[in-house]
């Protein structure tokens, strides 16, 4: 730019305050249609004879915020978009159904309960327990979702691979900015791909897990230890794995299973 071109004019205090206060009044306008729509989506699913199930859809979600995050931005932070609309989804899903969270932090409880939050927003009830197998029989309820610590004091990852019709399907935090994953979030839902994942695989294998890691490594598998407790292991692998695949079954382990799958970070 030339020296001589004229600067850009600041906007007086008064003028950002008005112009806020426009933006506001459309986001409440877009925001009070979403929360419309998502009671049409009830009264469809009503329709369709699909009331009874679960509204939660973790790959659709991850879509969304995938998309979202993709798309140019001045100054909203990858934080600050994924917190609104997860809070956007979680008053969606309390619309359409039972919906609710059962917490057990173990060691780390108030970063757990915080955790929990910023990823299933503030629509749905949350209740503390201080055993995992709790939290594990209220996710079997209609819209319970289970968030269970990556506490090695307790091997809860052993229940859930006795019982295919729990699946964990969230790491969270679900960003790289917000730390490493504290706890792994189960339910009775459909999982699949999304294109970014890390699936949740438990073996009984002795020896050192780094030899584990190796194993696995000359296979093609990436993984990573998570915890480790009751003779079992909890391993976080790069990429979408389901229980049958030929890798896994060559790894060594008697005792061995997928426990479920999750988006990977959303800001990686």
């Amino acid at each position: 730019m030339d020296a001589s071109d004229p600067q850009p004019t600041a906007r007086t205090l008064e003028a950002v305050r008005a112009r806020l206060d426009v933006v506001d009044r459309r986001l409440l306008e877009l925001i009070d249609e979403r929360a419309a729509l998502a009671g049409e989506v009830a009264a469809a699913k009503v329709a369709a004879g699909e009331s009874g199930r679960f509204a939660l859809r973790p790959m659709r979600e991850a879509e969304v915020l995938r998309n979202l995050l993709a798309r140019p931005r001045k100054a909203a932070t990858p934080g600050l978009v994924v917190r609104i609309w997860r809070e956007l989804m979680s008053d969606s899903l309390s619309r359409q159904g039972p919906y609710h969270l059962s917490v057990f932090g173990g060691g780390q409880a108030s970063v757990v309960r915080e955790a929990a939050r910023m990823r299933f927003g503030a629509a749905a009830p949350l209740a503390e327990v201080g055993r995992p197998e709790e939290a594990i029989a209220a996710a079997r309820t209609p819209g319970g979702v289970a968030v269970l610590a990556l506490d090695s004091r307790t091997p809860w990852w052993g229940r859930l691979l006795a019982d295919p019709t729990l699946r964990v399907f969230a790491a969270l935090p679900c960003l790289t900015a917000w730390g490493r994953p504290a706890a792994l979030a189960a339910a009775q839902v459909e999982i699949g791909p999304t294109g970014g994942d890390r699936t949740y695989w438990v073996t009984d294998a002795p020896g050192p897990p780094g030899r584990l890691v190796e194993t696995l490594s000359k296979d093609g598998v990436a993984a990573e230890l998570l915890a480790d407790a009751g003779g079992l292991r909890l391993f976080e692998l790069v990429g979408y794995y389901q229980s049958s695949d030929e890798r896994l079954a060559r790894a060594p382990g008697r005792l061995t299973g997928v426990i479920g799958a999750a988006s990977a970070p959303l800001d990686t």
